[in-house]
């Protein structure tokens, strides 16, 4: 193997669902400067054409889609497109999810008088966001003969994190869905198809800024109280995901499957003393 091409993503087309999201801005630039021809995958059609123009103006490939990775025929239709375009799918983040008012429970809540509507739908997008993606692009990958998938889990699959249950009951779902997928694809396709999870620390995203932050900047008690327990002491940016995020997409990790790669500032690491 040559090592200066480990990280080359060239050639390649990668699939990304939440690629409208903040985090997703990040994992698609990445990508296309890697090499790889990028499918962005949202509901925003604004942010997914402007995002596919940014690297289309810069000598990239990207492809703006619009679908609901929680709605089938949309998904379908979006392979469709992307295969028209590209001819193949050969790697997939399942990058869309998230969290809701009414599956956060606040302190003085009852937890016997949980919304179980707002954490059915808190389930729904995070794990079967990501399964349903992954039958219909997987299917693709798997016609390719070599991929990868890399799913998103969180630190609150990991640590007690409090309020925020049904995030950490998806995001624990998606950990089980990763290792078990993964042997199950190892078991039908030896090591051509992998999938692996990043499992980011505290980054300042549009679902969780007003927990952590106050409208100037400042952090609130919940935000003083995250970054006591990261040793590296703030916030990570959405770009310290980018090299996670090219390793396990390319040739580089060719032997990691099954893996939750946390990339969190030491949050996990530390026990708070």
């Amino acid at each position: 193997m040559d090592n200066k091409n480990l990280f080359d993503l060239t050639g390649k087309v990668i699939v990304v669902t939440g690629g409208t999201g903040v985090l997703g801005s990040s994992f698609v630039k990445a990508i296309s400067a890697a090499g790889a021809s990028v499918a962005i995958l949202g509901r925003n059609i604004d942010v997914a054409n402007e995002r596919a123009a940014e690297i289309n103006n810069n000598e990239g490939k990207a492809l703006a889609v619009i679908a609901d990775v929680l709605d089938e025929a949309s998904l379908i239709a979006a392979k469709e497109q992307i295969l028209k375009a590209f001819g193949k799918i050969d790697g997939l983040v399942n990058g869309a999810g998230g969290n809701m008012p009414g599956a956060v429970i606040e302190p003085g809540a009852s937890v016997f008088e949980l919304d179980m509507d707002s954490l059915t739908k808190v389930m729904n997008l995070n794990l079967f966001g990501t399964i349903k993606p992954t039958q219909i692009f997987g299917a693709e990958i798997a016609k390719t003969g070599s991929g990868s998938i890399v799913n998103i889990s969180s630190m609150a699959s990991q640590r007690v994190i409090t309020k925020v249950l049904g995030y950490s009951i998806a995001k624990s779902a998606i950990d089980g869905y990763t290792k078990w997928f993964s042997v199950e694809l190892a078991n039908r396709y030896g090591d051509k198809i992998r999938m692996n999870a990043i499992a980011p620390g505290f980054f300042l995203t549009e679902q969780n800024r007003n927990l952590l932050t106050n409208p100037d900047g400042s952090y609130k008690e919940r935000g003083n109280l995250v970054i006591k327990q990261t040793p590296f002491n703030r916030f990570g940016t959405a770009d310290e995901l980018e090299g996670a995020l090219i390793w396990l997409l390319s040739d580089a990790s060719k032997f990691v499957t099954g893996s939750i790669i946390n990339v969190d500032g030491g949050f996990a690491s530390f026990g708070g003393v």
